[in-house]
């Protein structure tokens, strides 16, 4: 009889860039402070990439350390796929191609995918899948993203909220469901797309003059009504995922939500009953890096010994589109 076959999370990997910029250095160029910064979002610093570095750069980077913890070479990876809203191109190749490059993995398939600060839940939806199928062995996802190329450092509401940075996992086949992803949802709702979105320089407001000239290249964001629709989503996506599976939330080691803004995760982890020391929290060091937050801060706990082999990890993400998800998964790295 054939075994069943799983999809576990194997490995983790992240790259943070060097430079820091502190909320002091925001406010020598926007009308903000400090404490303004912190209050609303809990942002003390976050990190912004060299000016020659593209977002495939902190993408291989990740994607390197994630695969000598697995221990695999590239050759061992069946497919790449990476998430982002900063790609290296507009249109291509993708940024998953360049990786890809990068690592020397030629003749697999490599792609992009935007599902903004969800992105990294639907990486870990693809994979599962694409593993569960028996299509592929090994797969490299990364959430990347250099996100001080797109935003408006003339917006303070919204140059104050992001990073750059990127985080990486092999998902790999293992025949214990006890070490697998047991779960992922994903779900999205465009009537709400103007809550979040880059409205200029596709072809719906194609590159001009004009286009320029209002700065719709850069993130906009209507940030009280996102506040609002992402707490209440957050909050029942969680509800619903742990319910479908039977699970109580005291057995999760660590719920894992996207880092956008303090007040979010806090909100959400006081309506969930989450004690404090079970919530991942890296937002205050790097800001919103979206679809690379989750695994940033996965490997953050990694580094830091606090989960290992075994660890039950809770996902929770909400982007622009509108996109969310969550994910139940136990650690099955070494």
């Amino acid at each position: 009889m054939e075994k069943s076959i799983y999809a576990s999370l194997s490995s983790i990997g992240a790259y943070i860039p060097s430079k820091v910029i502190t909320n002091d250095d925001l406010a020598k160029i926007v009308d903000t402070s400090d404490d303004w910064i912190i209050k609303r979002t809990g942002i003390k610093e976050r990190r912004f990439a060299d000016a020659s570095e593209a977002t495939s750069d902190l993408a291989t980077k990740a994607a390197k350390l994630a695969l000598a913890r697995a221990g695999l070479e590239p050759s061992d990876i069946d497919a790449v796929i990476v998430a982002t809203i900063s790609p290296d191109y507009f249109c291509m190749p993708s940024t998953a191609c360049v990786v890809a490059h990068n690592l020397g993995i030629v003749g697999k398939p490599a792609f992009d995918i935007a599902a903004a600060c969800s992105g990294f839940i639907y990486l870990l939806f693809l994979a599962k899948s694409l593993i569960e199928s028996r299509a592929h062995k090994n797969i490299l996802i990364i959430g990347a993203e250099k996100l001080s190329s797109i935003i408006d450092m003339q917006d303070r509401s919204t140059c104050v909220l992001f990073g750059d940075g990127a985080g990486a996992a092999v998902i790999s086949q293992t025949n214990d469901k006890n070490l697998s992803i047991l779960d992922v949802n994903c779900a999205s709702n465009g009537e709400y797309q103007d809550f979040l979105m880059t409205p200029g320089c596709g072809v719906r407001n194609p590159v001009s003059t004009e286009v320029l000239k209002e700065r719709l290249q850069f993130i906009k964001m209507k940030g009280n009504e996102t506040f609002k629709l992402a707490v209440k989503t957050l909050t029942q996506d969680v509800i619903e995922i742990l319910e479908k599976n039977n699970i109580d939330k005291d057995s999760i080691d660590f719920f894992v939500p996207h880092q956008a803004n303090f007040r979010i995760i806090s909100a959400v982890g006081d309506a969930l009953r989450f004690p404090k020391e079970k919530i991942a929290l890296t937002v205050q060091k790097y800001g919103n890096t979206s679809a690379a937050s989750i695994p940033m801060a996965i490997n953050a706990l990694y580094e830091e010994g606090r989960i290992k082999q075994g660890s039950k990890l809770l996902l929770d993400a909400f982007g622009g589109g509108l996109t969310w998800g969550s994910a139940i998964l136990t650690f099955n790295g070494r």
